[in-house]
């Protein structure tokens, strides 16, 4: 095997592999460069996600005109001198390899200023290779024009997703930065549209709100704590602004965002007396320390860190966070009244559905409908303050099956049925025979039929039932809409809203009706009629986060799978109490489903025990 040694455009081109990834990987670059070269306002304007342009802009303190073209040069760099530097790192970038990764697989122009020089600089350079230098009238500060990413490497370009997807990781990017870094204002700008601009006037929570809406900044509290010459700030989230992923635990160690097991271990044992499994927290934590305690030199896009003391981050962090969650009363704070000019203010709606008047004759006629064996309950609602709380509302969780009270039996199908069970007890010849016992613990039921015992479920029956509903809907297209009034208006990130408006039309299919609110907030106007006992905006956000996991080029059908999933968070819960012509409701639509064994998540929705497996447990039978 004969050894050769690699040009210098081979080199570049592969050490530009480790660096530069996507057109995200760019702007990291260069903003953190922006941010060490002082300053104080950056804007990043992508085009087609920035794979046909990216332009940076700085106010920074420029590079003057003789370093111009040493600065595209490998290992080039201002911020160490030598090895014992790397010990002790402030800037954000150090290695040097930046730029002249991107110049290796783009098309690059920079103009630069310095404050003491009369002009400024023009310099092109394509490919690694230097195309022109000439002086230009420009502000102080540096600009950089990226032009078509890979064009010299097409294997590589293949790989990039669509101009959307590569676009949200850009914005994410920029949300990062400017959490990390509030003291400096950043303006992104996509396609011609503004889709950020903070003020850079450090205030955190102004930062929290800009990204994340008012809703959240309102349920945010602050931490601080020093010691032993380590300093932790930020923002918590209280526990009722959980949400299904990772994606709103953002750590910056020294003013760069990171990536660390440790960290976040820490936050989540702290939050977990407070959230559900599977749930995570909102937070923003900036920890400042030595350079000398941590390395960062780990990974060469420096998104992982090692600490020199895991356990005592891990206590400072966890005790931090865990005495700001205890000390704080987190109690939701729920208002069933509000004026019009504190929605206007708010922007958010109360999540009582309250009728209209309009809406009142209609519920009346609703209720005169009632089947006979539900007359008895209907009388009770009216007897009931017509206008209870959220909280109450929200418990109440048969309301679903209370509230359309003619639908089993209007919509009850003849099906073909499993022959799982011998005896058939979900067939439609054996409902005159089937004997309701009662229900125990507020979550099972009990029903004879011939010599079995029965135990169903009630809310992994309800589950299904939901589910086949929802999948039927989306086959045959025949879902309905259900109004909400007053709307329910939620704020998104700008991840979430290109998440939205990239499916927009699969949550108009079944049944949503979403309108623009003005900047990156949207109103919920509707939702589909099955899933209306589910709280508004976090079925919508929870949907959208389920999203996230999907590629672009995944089968719609799997879309339509985790639509159809979230109507199980609409079913009756455990420790419910039924009555029950509801409960024999229930059982009557589960003759309509191919499968009413399982419920979507695989769990029995029934179980049995023969008259003979009894006896014998009693020693009736030896």
């Amino acid at each position: 095997m004969k050894i050769e040694v690699l040009d210098q455009s081979t080199i570049d081109k592969i050490a530009a592999g480790e660096v530069i990834e996507r057109p995200a990987s760019i702007v990291k670059e260069l903003v953190e460069n922006s941010i060490d070269a002082g300053a104080s306002s950056v804007t990043v304007e992508i085009k087609e996600g920035g794979i046909s342009l990216i332009r940076i802009t700085d106010n920074g303190s420029g590079i003057p005109k003789k370093e111009v073209p040493f600065a595209f040069l490998r290992h080039a760099t201002s911020k160490i001198r030598k090895v014992e530097d790397l010990l002790d790192i402030h800037s954000l970038g150090f290695r040097g390899e930046a730029l002249s990764s991107i110049a290796a697989v783009c098309q690059v122009e920079m103009l630069t200023k310095t404050q003491q020089s009369l002009t400024g600089i023009r310099y092109q350079i394509e490919g690694g290779e230097e195309k022109g230098m000439e002086e230009v009238g420009i502000p102080e500060g540096t600009t950089f024009l990226v032009r078509n990413i890979f064009y010299n490497t097409p294997a590589r370009k293949k790989f990039l997703k669509s101009a959307v997807t590569e676009a949200g990781y850009v914005s994410d990017l920029i949300e990062k930065m400017a959490l990390s870094h509030p003291e400096v204002s950043f303006k992104f700008i996509s396609n011609n549209q503004i889709k950020l601009h903070t003020s850079g006037n450090s205030n955190l929570k102004d930062i929290v709100y800009h990204l994340f809406g008012r809703e959240i900044a309102n349920q945010v509290l602050p931490i601080f704590r020093q010691q032993d010459g380590i300093q932790l700030e930020g923002l918590v989230g209280k526990p009722v602004i959980c949400r299904g992923n990772r994606n709103y635990e953002s750590c910056f160690i020294n003013g760069r965002y990171m990536k660390s097991k440790i960290l976040m271990k820490a936050i989540e044992d702290a939050y977990k007396p407070f959230l559900m499994q599977h749930k995570y927290p909102f937070v923003v934590l900036h920890l400042r320390l030595d350079g000398s305690l941590l390395d960062i030199n780990v990974h060469p896009a420096k998104m992982e860190v090692r600490f020199w003391d895991n356990d005592k981050i891990y206590r400072m962090v966890e005790g931090t966070l865990r005495d700001a969650l205890e000390q704080k009363e987190l109690i939701p704070e729920v208002s069933l009244f509000e004026n019009r000019q504190q929605k206007q203010e708010k922007k958010i709606q109360t999540r009582g559905e309250i009728p209209e008047p309009f809406e009142k004759k209609r519920i009346e006629q609703i209720r005169e409908q009632t089947p006979p064996y539900l007359s008895e309950q209907a009388q009770r609602r009216k007897e009931e303050p017509r206008l209870q709380n959220t909280e109450q509302n929200r418990s109440d969780e048969g309301a679903f099956l209370r509230r359309e009270p003619s639908y089993f039996q209007t919509e009850k199908q003849k099906a073909t049925q499993m022959t799982l069970f011998s005896e058939k007890l979900l067939d439609e010849k054996s409902v005159s025979s089937h004997q309701v016992i009662g229900q125990i613990f507020d979550t099972y039921w009990l029903v004879q039929y011939q010599d079995k015992l029965y135990i169903i479920d009630q809310h992994a029956a309800h589950e299904k039932v939901l589910y086949e509903r929802t999948m039927k809907g989306l086959k045959e297209h025949s879902f309905t809409s259900q109004i909400i009034t007053p709307p329910v208006v939620v704020s998104l990130s700008m991840q979430e809203e290109a998440l939205f408006l990239q499916y927009r039309t699969s949550f108009e299919a079944i049944g949503f009706e979403i309108e623009s609110f003005g900047g990156r907030e949207y109103s919920i106007r509707a939702i589909p009629g099955n899933l209306f006992g589910i709280e508004k905006d976090g079925l919508f956000l929870e949907l959208l986060d389920s999203l996230g996991e999907l590629s672009a080029q995944e089968n719609p059908d799997i879309l339509n799978e985790k639509i159809a999933s979230m109507s199980c968070k609409a079913a009756v819960k455990g420790n419910h109490h039924m009555t029950k012509q509801e409960a024999q409701a229930l059982i009557e639509e589960l003759l309509t489903l191919e499968n009413p064994y399982h419920c979507p998540h695989g769990r029995p929705t029934i179980i049995s025990m023969t008259k003979y497996e009894l006896e014998k447990k009693f020693k009736r039978i030896l």
